[in-house]
């Protein structure tokens, strides 16, 4: 392994926290005697071309910093290789380093816990969802929650929590179950009414909400969340319950444990990671030990 050590930076994660975050996070790394170099874009693809060429040129780790779209975009260029992905998570919603463990906004901590793990060549082995050539680590959402993304991003004379507040609003006033097709591990595709359905890797999305709560990185299955065809009154009263996972256990939710999903609705756009993955309909893969990451549990030989 190397001892050059590649550090992706978003400078615009968390409002600016990501450009200050990225200097900590590089002396904690060289203070254990490697050697940073930093990558940045002019854009998304402009930086991603340049995170495959750090390593196919073979870096000792690439050090994501920034929030959950850096992690997706580092996704990118370290799944299916043997580079591990380091997380230095300074972002908004930061669920991919939750579900993982690893240090919140904390970019000194975050890098020394990379630095550990490169000195004592061990990584943690996680699974990845896939749809067509797009990983993502978190979830994958569709439904009500993604559409309250699509209008949240067309809202641009408001920003921040309001934002998507406002938006949640509004769908709610326009809120109607949606016909979903949808077929389980390869089975019969079935006709359903749902709210919304949650493909989850790993348990959070939005920052903490606990939608596939008990879903788990590295057992070979998403955990499938389904709201079935709930009221306006149902959904406000079932909803405030994702922050702690309890409404897994409401009679209108249902949790499928599979490798592979198939999703069709009309007018739905999936969301992964947060980041847009396009309109139904879709097939997600679950691939285990996918990537191999720099963070606590059961670690494997780098």
């Amino acid at each position: 392994m190397t001892s050059e050590i590649t550090l992706f930076v978003n400078p615009t994660a968390g409002r600016g926290r990501g450009a200050h975050a990225a200097q900590p996070a590089a002396s904690a790394l060289r203070d254990a005697g490697f050697s940073v170099r930093t990558v940045l874009g002019t854009d998304a693809d402009d930086a991603l071309r340049r995170a495959r060429e750090a390593v196919a040129g073979g870096t000792g780790a690439l050090i994501a910093v920034g929030g959950d779209g850096m992690m997706s975009l580092a996704l990118q260029a370290v799944a299916g290789t043997l580079t591990p992905l380091g997380v230095v998570a300074v972002g908004t919603g930061n669920d991919f380093a939750r579900a993982l463990g690893m240090p919140i906004r904390d970019p000194a901590a975050a890098g020394r816990l990379a630095a550990e793990a490169l000195k004592g060549g061990t990584v943690r082995e996680i699974d990845l969802g896939r749809v067509g050539e797009r990983w993502f680590g978190s979830v994958l959402a569709s439904g009500f929650d993604s559409r309250v993304n699509d209008r949240g991003n067309r809202m641009r004379w408001v920003g921040g929590r309001f934002k998507y507040d406002l938006a949640i609003l509004a769908e709610l006033a326009a809120f109607k179950p949606i016909p979903y097709r949808i077929g389980l591990d390869g089975g019969p595709v079935r006709e359903i009414e749902a709210t919304l359905i949650a493909v989850g890797n790993g348990s959070t999305y939005g920052g903490g909400m606990r939608i596939c709560a008990d879903a788990v990185m590295d057992d070979g299955l998403f955990d499938v969340t389904v709201v079935g065809d709930c009221s306006r009154t149902t959904l406000l009263k079932v909803f405030p319950r994702v922050y702690k996972g309890t409404h897994l256990s409401h009679p209108k939710v249902t949790v499928h444990r599979v490798s592979s999903i198939e999703l069709a609705a009309a007018g739905v756009t999936a969301y992964a990671d947060g980041e847009q993955l396009g309109a139904l309909p879709l097939t997600a893969t679950c691939v285990p030990g996918a990537v191999r990451v720099l963070a606590p549990g059961s670690p494997t030989g780098i």
